[in-house]
């Protein structure tokens, strides 16, 4: 057992297995309180029981993180439980891949809600209670961790859906990083690479364990280790990042910002805009290609 994050109170849904699993238990080898939030009650029992069996402290929770009412049970269970919530590590998620010509109403709506909405409904009902605390004049030093992906940042063909609920967490997560400073709150996300139920079906073959016995870069495990440290106290500093984390490699995203800019100084005719928009192309850097491209 370590104490990297001693008696930190973290919600971490989606987390009865895959990244969350993950997390969880190292969350909990780390001595924080674990909140193991799941609508599976079979693998979030088996979550709690690896976690307790190890050590550490844990709390088995089956709310749904999409409807706003059950997200405040959900926050108010870690409370009574432990006293008060440090973190929430939003990780659960889902997918229904399509293409775009291809994708329903009901495709999009599923994962619009499990993702972008499940983000926001614990993460509404935390930073009230914060907010609360701050205003009582006790010292807040918390934090919201969401999930995003590679598909957020870049797209993914066949992943719409997927993609604008992960681009949507990214804009989420700047606003919370800005509003929520002056509580004491940071928010940064994560875009992950791991062996999860939504990829190693998909991907079998590129992310089965190596023969070899060789590192498994496709480890959840992997990514476990910045979930500890943006958990902990020592990282109040960190916010309104979005960090790339792959078997052991790890980076800062760098997303939209303004790039070269040409300036009339009056309105632009329609005739000159084809001009200008090609000789902006030959000095702003490309965006990265989209993933299936």
């Amino acid at each position: 057992m370590g104490d990297f994050c001693k008696g930190r109170t973290v919600i971490v849904t989606g987390a009865g297995g895959g990244l969350g699993r993950a997390y969880a238990m190292a969350l909990g080898a780390e001595g924080a309180n674990v909140v193991v939030n799941d609508i599976n009650a079979k693998t979030a029992q088996a979550t709690f029981e690896a976690i307790t069996e190890a050590g550490g402290k844990a709390l088995v929770n089956l709310g749904d993180i999409t409807d706003y009412d059950s997200a405040f049970d959900i926050v108010k269970s870690a409370i009574d439980e432990f006293g008060n919530l440090h973190a929430v590590v939003n990780n659960a998620g889902n997918n229904r891949d399509r293409m775009f010509t291809s994708l329903s109403e009901e495709d999009w709506d599923l994962v619009i809600k499990v993702h972008l909405k499940g983000h926001f409904c614990i993460s509404s009902h935390a930073a009230k209670y914060w907010r609360q605390q701050s205003k009582e004049g006790k010292k807040v030093n918390a934090r919201i961790i969401n999930t995003s992906s590679g598909a957020g940042l870049q797209g993914s063909v066949g992943q719409t859906n997927y993609s604008a609920a992960k681009g949507g967490i990214l804009t989420l997560t700047l606003n919370q990083s800005a509003e929520l400073a002056r509580y004491g709150i940071t928010a940064n996300a994560v875009a992950p690479q791991g062996r999860t139920g939504m990829t190693e079906d998909v991907f079998a073959d590129m992310m089965k364990v190596p023969e070899d016995g060789g590192f498994d870069k496709y480890d959840p495990a992997n990514v476990a280790p910045l979930i500890c440290y943006l958990v902990s106290e020592k990282s109040s500093h960190v916010n309104g990042h979005c960090f790339e984390s792959f078997g052991g490699m790890l980076s800062i995203a760098e997303g939209w910002k303004t790039g070269p800019v040409k300036d009339k100084g009056a309105r632009y005719d329609v005739s000159e805009i084809g001009d200008v928009i090609s000789d902006l192309e030959g000095v702003t850097t490309s965006a990265q290609k989209v993933y299936g491209t």
